[in-house]
C-alpha cells in the first residue's frame, strides 16, 4: 500500500485537493465547503493519481537513474506494471466520474488537465520550456478549478497565475536534477539542450520576476492586508531560491519552492477572508 501511495504522490494530491478548496474559498470569501466544491477536489486528487502514475510508467528507465528506489516504486521494481496501470485507470473514473458531479465545464477542464499529464512524459517533456510551461499550467489549475467548481471562476485566475508561475520555476529547477536520466532517454529538457548553467539562470530570472509579480497581480485584484505579510515568508523562499541557483547551489531547491506554493496559497485564502 504504500508503495502505492509513492506512485501516485499521494503528498501532492493533498496539496491538490487543498489548492481546489482554497480556490473555492478565495473565490467565495469564506471557509465554506459546499458540495460542489467537495467533488471538485475528489476530481482532482483522482486525476492526479492516474497523471501521476502514467508519468511514473513512461519515466521507469530514467527513474532508475535520477531516483531513488524508495522514490519511484515501479522503477525499483517494487511494483507491477499491471498495478501501475489500475492506478491510472482507477485515477481517471474518479477524477471524472467526481467532476460530472460538479457540472460539464469542471468534466471538460478535467479531460485537458487529463490530456496533458498524459503526455507530458512521452511528447511534452522532450520539448523542453514548452513542456514545463503546460506542466505548470496544470499544476497551478487546482485553484482555478476550486473557483470554477463554486460558480465564480474569474476569482480564481490571479491565484492561477501566481501559482502557475512558480510551478514554472520549479518544473525548470527539477530538470536540472534530472538532467542525467533525461540524456539516458534522449529527452531534450532545457538542461540538455541549453545547459545547466543557462537552465539556472533562467530559473533564477523567473523566480525574481515572480516576487513583482505576485504584488501587483493581487494588488490590482484588491486583496486584503493578510495576503501582503503571509506572501513576504513566500517570497523570501523563492528569492534565496533565486540566489542559490545563480551561485551554483542546485540541490534542494524544488522543496524550497515547495514550501513557497504552500504558504503562497495560505497567503491567498488569508488575503480573501480576513
Amino acid at each position: 500500500m504504500i508503495d502505492v501511495l509513492r506512485l501516485v504522490r499521494a503528498h501532492n494530491l493533498v496539496v491538490a485537493a487543498a489548492g481546489v478548496l482554497a480556490g473555492g474559498w478565495i473565490a467565495l470569501g469564506v471557509l465554506a465547503t459546499p458540495k460542489l466544491l467537495l467533488f471538485a477536489a475528489v476530481a482532482a486528487v483522482g486525476l492526479g493519481a492516474a497523471g501521476n502514475a502514467a508519468n511514473d510508467i513512461w519515466d521507469a528507465d530514467a527513474d532508475r537513474v535520477n531516483r531513488r528506489p524508495d522514490e519511484r516504486p515501479l522503477a525499483a521494481g517494487h511494483l507491477s506494471r499491471g498495478t501501475a496501470d489500475l492506478c491510472v485507470v482507477g485515477g481517471i473514473l474518479l477524477g471524472l466520474g467526481a467532476a460530472a458531479l460538479v457540472g460539464g465545464a469542471a468534466v471538460l477542464v478535467g479531460l485537458a488537465a487529463l490530456g496533458v499529464m498524459l503526455v507530458y512524459s512521452p511528447m511534452l517533456k522532450r520539448r523542453g520550456f514548452a513542456g514545463n510551461l503546460a506542466v505548470a499550467l496544470v499544476a497551478g489549475l487546482p485553484l482555478e478549478y476550486g473557483a470554477l467548481a463554486v460558480g465564480r471562476p474569474a476569482a480564481g485566475v490571479v491565484p492561477w497565475v501566481l501559482a502557475a508561475w512558480l510551478h514554472l520555476v520549479r518544473e525548470i529547477v527539477k530538470d536540472l536534477g534530472d538532467e542525467p536520466g533525461d540524456r539516458v532517454v534522449g529527452r531534450r529538457t532545457l538542461p540538455v539542450v541549453i545547459g545547466s548553467r543557462a537552465t539556472a539562470l533562467l530559473a533564477a530570472g523567473l523566480g525574481v520576476g515572480f516576487v513583482p509579480a505576485s504584488l501587483l497581480l493581487p494588488l490590482a485584484a484588491r486583496y486584503g492586508a493578510a495576503y501582503y505579510l503571509i506572501a513576504l515568508f513566500a517570497q523570501l523562499a523563492v528569492l534565496l531560491v533565486a540566489s542559490r541557483l545563480i551561485t551554483g547551489r542546485l540541490h534542494r531547491n524544488s522543496l524550497l519552492l515547495k514550501g513557497a506554493m504552500i504558504v503562497g496559497i495560505v497567503a491567498l485564502v488569508a488575503g480573501r477572508i480576513a
